[in-house]
């Protein structure tokens, strides 16, 4: 699902004879301007690094973060809020805007893997060994359902046959993931869950107790990436958020994504390699 946003362009200016440094040095020229970018509050570390490494090749382009849980970004942008690509934690909220065509379809790409984990304040006490027996905590932290960490968690409750009994518990249902792991950081919580991204980033504050279950999940945790419709975007904004998009695709955005606990989605080469396969078996016969 990748998409190359400048194939058509570097092979008019191949077709001119311009070189790859040359290339390079017309995008970035013809890249200016502000670029609206609303991600999930789960990336906002790694695309903070990523930001600064893109200014190096691009310095005229100015990224404008909006951090939040993937849902509230949804409704931002379909109540008119100036956005020129969205990044979500879940398939959901980018298929909703895609249907709505204010998400470009054919630029939206599966870019990262997460993982759902269960949390407890470092060096905390809880009887709570997994998410079978989540019920023996005294209370727990979670997102909101219309939160994608939220959703995942509801998914892996159903899935588990606990729903009931966790809707008992005491609940403290924050705006997003960020919330939920300063809840449980602080210790105002005695459990929670989030990404292991989350986890990760504040491993001094809080152990991971358990990862989601093998199958309470029916879908991984991916998130995509696409440009929305930005109707006040220049020629020079529109180029420049398809660099910034472009450029979250490369091995370099990729390795600082892993530095952070993401892994980078590869379900296209997975099908690839299953066709390979499939080939190979027909051809032996």
């Amino acid at each position: 699902m990748k998409k190359k946003l400048f194939t058509v362009m570097l092979a008019g200016v191949m077709a001119a004879g311009m070189g790859a440094g040359s290339i390079q040095a017309a995008v970035a020229e013809e890249a200016s301007g502000d670029v609206y970018v609303f991600i999930a509050a789960s990336l906002a570390n790694a695309m903070d690094v990523i930001q600064k490494d893109f200014n190096e090749e691009y310095p005229d382009v100015n990224i404008l973060f909006n951090a939040d849980s993937s849902g509230t970004l949804q409704t931002q942008i379909e109540e008119g809020s100036r956005c020129d690509i969205f990044f979500s934690a879940a398939t959901k909220q980018m298929d909703a805007l895609v249907d709505e065509e204010l998400a470009k379809k054919d630029s939206v790409v599966d870019l990262l893997e997460n993982k759902v984990v269960l949390i407890k304040p470092k060096d905390g006490e809880t009887k709570v060994t997994g998410f079978e027996n989540i019920t023996d905590a005294e209370n727990i932290a979670l997102a909101g359902e219309d939160v994608p960490v939220g959703q995942y968690s509801r998914e892996i409750f159903k899935n588990l046959g606990i729903e009931d009994d966790v809707n008992k518990m005491e609940i403290n249902e924050g705006k997003n993931v960020t919330d939920v792991l300063a809840s449980v950081s602080e210790g105002s919580n005695e459990i929670g869950i989030v990404y292991a991204t989350d986890a990760a980033s504040v491993a001094d504050k809080v152990d991971i107790i358990a990862e989601a279950p093998a199958g309470s999940l029916e879908t991984p945790v991916l998130y995509p990436a696409g440009l929305t419709v930005d109707t006040e975007a220049s020629d020079s904004e529109a180029a420049a958020a398809e660099a910034f998009l472009e450029y979250l695709q490369t091995e370099d955005a990729m390795k600082v994504f892993e530095e952070y606990g993401f892994a980078e989605y590869k379900a296209d080469d997975k099908k690839d390699e299953a066709a390979e396969d499939t080939e190979t078996t027909e051809e032996a016969k």
